[in-house]
This record gives structure tokens, sequence and C-alpha cells, in this order.
């Protein structure tokens, strides 16, 4: 059964609407360009000083960056990053889905189905929110195992070594995953080589991809969806908004990924202007129809609410 939709044109004026649909190839790759120059930064900040800290801080904000990619390819599978479709596929896949072991043409139909059965009983996505609440001992095992890598060893470097080990036994689909990822981390390695950072290559971009990019994609698909659709009829919860503040933009929730009531409603509104669309709903009244939370601690207060056995 599709999700339950609401026509903008009963929300929002036609110059509204206008400009809330309005793309701007110069934001949408900019965005991308950005993710890459603060990954930048923070290999600089640690090569200027190594220490301890620093390559803590390195690690949270280039594992956070690693999501905005993933963040950065899900545009793309809607078409925002580029009105030229070629260039908004090319940079979707090559700059953003293969450097954190994705890609985008397998993404975007999975993508879609769930755009179109949101909570449904058909939505691809329904598992990674349906167990929810849960403990607070059954979120710290779960985070222990994202900050320790063994999540990433499950979901890449197992699949990975099984192709490695009978390439010819493998899947299209695995065989694809693998040569994408392997790919992607020989070319990143050779530009971090080129800059005088091989060690970093491994000491932040890999441990970042094994520890906070899966803790906080995990924290992301919780807030997204997790404990907030009491009715799956009612399109307006079918998904979570969550106010974040400077620093979980910076290290949780980058490119107003955290508006996504507001892209389930109307997926086609660029990621850039999902903020502003929060901001008129407001205006007229709406968001308290919604699902917003305060914060990302709200977020994980709800989802272990459950008592432990």
């Amino acid at each position: 059964m599709p999700a339950p939709t609401i026509d903008p044109k009963t929300i929002f004026t036609p110059e509204e609407w206008a400009k809330l649909r309005q793309r701007n190839d110069w934001i949408g790759l900019g965005l991308v360009a950005h993710a890459w120059v603060v990954i930048g930064l923070a290999v600089a900040l640690f090569a200027w000083a190594p220490n301890p800290l620093t390559w803590l801080i390195a690690v949270m904000v280039v594992g956070a960056r690693q999501l905005g990619l993933a963040i950065l390819m899900h545009e793309a599978a809607h078409g925002g990053l580029s009105t030229n479709q070629k260039l908004n596929d090319f940079v979707g896949h090559f700059l953003c889905g293969a450097p954190v072991g994705a890609s985008l043409h397998r993404y975007r139909p999975y993508h879609l189905s769930h755009h179109r059965n949101t909570q449904q009983s058909d939505d691809p996505d329904l598992g990674l929110a349906a167990h929810f609440p849960i403990s607070k001992k059954s979120y710290q095992r779960k985070l222990i195992r994202d900050l320790t890598g063994q999540t990433f060893f499950k979901q890449t470097l197992r699949p990975l070594w099984g192709f490695l080990r009978a390439p010819g036994q493998a899947s299209p689909e695995a065989r694809s995953a693998a040569l994408t990822f392997l790919g992607a981390q020989a070319a990143i390695f050779v530009i971090f080589a080129a800059a005088g950072q091989a060690f970093a290559f491994f000491a932040i971009w890999m441990v970042a991809q094994a520890s906070w990019y899966p803790a906080v994609t995990r924290l992301r698909n919780i807030g997204e969806h997790a404990c907030a659709t009491p009715d799956p009829s009612d399109p307006w919860r079918l998904a979570r908004t969550t106010y974040a503040n400077p620093l979980e933009r910076l290290l949780i929730a980058p490119y107003w990924v955290h508006f996504h009531a507001e892209h389930h409603l109307w997926m086609y509104i660029p990621c850039y202007r999902l903020e502003a669309t929060h901001s008129l709903l407001k205006q007229k009244g709406l968001t308290e129809k919604m699902e917003v939370k305060q914060g990302y601690r709200q977020i994980l207060e709800l989802a272990t609410a459950k008592q432990a056995l």
C-alpha cells in the first residue's frame, strides 16, 4: 500500500512552492566540495598538531563528513545535486557514494521504494526502526559494536573478504560492491599519499569509516523514523524532524538531514531548502502536526525508553 501524501499546492502559494522546488547547481555541487574541504581541513589539523585530541577531532569530523557524503549521494538519488542528470549521477556515484562503499545506481531504486511505501508493510527500511524502543543497555552494545569496528567488519570487510577469496563465486551485486569499495579506497589513498598524508589515510579516514561513521549512521536512522509513526496513515508523521545545534550539525547531522519529515512530505525539495520549508510550515502553524524533537539527546531518550528485562 503506497504511503499517504499531501499535495503541496494545498499548503504553499505557487510562489512559495516554486522557490522551495528550485534547484541550484552551484549549491548542490558546492555541498560536495564542502564535504571534501572539511575532510581535508580535519586531516590538516592533525598534521599540523598531531596529538590524541586532534586525532579524535579529525576522526569524528571525517566520520560525520563520510555520513555527509552518503547524504549527498541520497540527494543525488533525488536529482538534487545538479540539474544535469549525467553530472548529478556522476558526482553522486563517484564523489559521494563510492568513497563510503555505496553505489548510487543500486541505492536509488531501493530508496525510492522506501519513499513510495514509507512505514507501510512493504517499506524496505521498516526494519531499521520497527524494533524501537530498545533498552539503554541494548543501545550501548550497538554503539560499542559501531565504535570498535565490529559493524564495519560485519557489513563491509567480511563480504569483501568473501569476494577476494572466491571472486568467481560472488554475485554480481557483491562483485560490484567490492570493486566499488576497493577502487574508491585506492583512489583516496593515492590522494592522501600525494598530499604527504598516507598515514592519515589509515589513522583517520579508515578509522573514521570503521567507527564514527557507522555510529552516527545508526543515530541518523534512529532519528529519522524510530518511534515516530503512531499512525502510518498520517503523512505528517511518517518521519521526524530533529532540531540540531551547530555541534550536532558538525558531528552528527550534516547537510540538513535532520529535517527528515519535510523531506518525506515532498521528497524533491533540495536538501538546502528543507530548513526554509520547515520555517514556512511553522509560520502556517503546521509543524504542530509533525513529529519534532529538540536535539539528539531527546531522540536517544525516546529510542531507549524500553526497560531491560
